[in-house]
């Protein structure tokens, strides 16, 4: 299993570099594991606790800890998200992806919208190198994910991409029309790499708009200090409720490098290509979440994922 699970102790260092600001290169600060699973698995509340279960199998086999306690009387959050692109996918074909989503409490939208911007590509020095910053007057966060997802082609490994993201609150972008495409570029400077018709507007990807039913399910302790929040999801579109994807997700947050102890990390990719063998029958081989959408309405366009 050595051999199948060593990319995330292999992290390239990045090469100095500073941003046309002079701020100095992102650096990674999270590494978020994801097993993409069938939708159809999904059909209760309860159903997310039959994946949890085989969750807490697979950790006691590794010696990572997971506890549910304080979870089982949580409530699944729902949230609304969708997609924006151009006609042809541009921002998706460029490595980029913009999503606006909203979180709902008792029926009702609950705080305001917020932007999700990404630069996803299998490059690290590439993804620290986009510049994903924003310009608005208002906070903003930026996330330099580690992605760890499984194979393309089979259950039992480990793949990773570079996520850089930026996410801030919708009513912090330029005032003016916000789906035309100088609005957006001028929000957001990384996207004026890409060619833009003068009028060219956004619109929702495949006219999907996704309802989101995501579970917390417990905490993982992979030791050394090095913890994880598990969730599960449901994406669902909204309307007729048709299932799109599901997802079992858990992430590390880490100031430095130094703290990502090596059996630690080894420990938690050990148990995630464990938990892929011991679920075969529930997961969605090649696919991510991002991806189900663009090519909800056939295949979807070249991208770097």
């Amino acid at each position: 299993m050595s051999d199948k699970t060593a990319p995330v102790q292999q992290i390239p260092e990045l090469k100095p570099g500073k941003y046309t600001d002079g701020h100095p290169l992102d650096d990674v600060q999270y590494v978020e594991s994801k097993i993409i699973l069938k939708p159809e698995r999904f059909t209760s509340r309860m159903s997310f606790w039959d994946y949890a279960r085989i969750v807490k199998r697979v950790a006691k086999e590794h010696d990572v800890g997971f506890t549910t306690d304080g979870y089982e009387n949580e409530r699944p959050q729902i949230r609304e998200v969708v997609f924006l692109d151009t006609a042809d996918f541009r921002l998706y074909k460029g490595g980029f992806i913009l999503r606006r989503r909203i979180r709902y409490e008792d029926g009702f939208p609950f705080g305001e919208p917020e932007i999700v911007f990404k630069y996803r590509v299998p490059d690290l020095q590439a993804a620290a190198e986009m510049d994903v910053r924003p310009r608005i007057e208002g906070d903003y966060r930026i996330k330099f994910k580690v992605e760890v997802l499984p194979p393309k082609d089979a259950p039992g490994g480990v793949r990773v991409l570079y996520s850089h993201n930026c996410e801030f609150p919708l009513g912090h972008m330029h005032e003016g029309e916000q789906t035309k495409m100088s609005v957006v570029s001028h929000t957001l400077p990384a996207l004026s790499k890409l060619h833009r018709p003068r009028e060219e507007r956004l619109a929702l990807v495949n006219h999907t708009i996704v309802e989101e039913v995501l579970q917390d399910i417990g905490t993982l302790d992979f030791g050394k200090g090095v913890t994880a929040k598990a969730n599960l999801a449901l994406w669902r579109e909204r309307g007729d409720h048709a299932p799109l994807v599901g997802e079992f997700a858990y992430q590390v947050k880490f100031k430095r490098r130094d703290e990502l102890h090596d059996k630690a990390i080894k420990r938690s990719e050990q148990f995630f290509v464990s938990l892929q063998l011991a679920s075969p029958d529930w997961i969605l081989p090649g696919a991510t979440k991002t991806g189900i959408v663009y090519r909800k309405q056939g295949n979807p366009p070249q991208s770097h994922e």
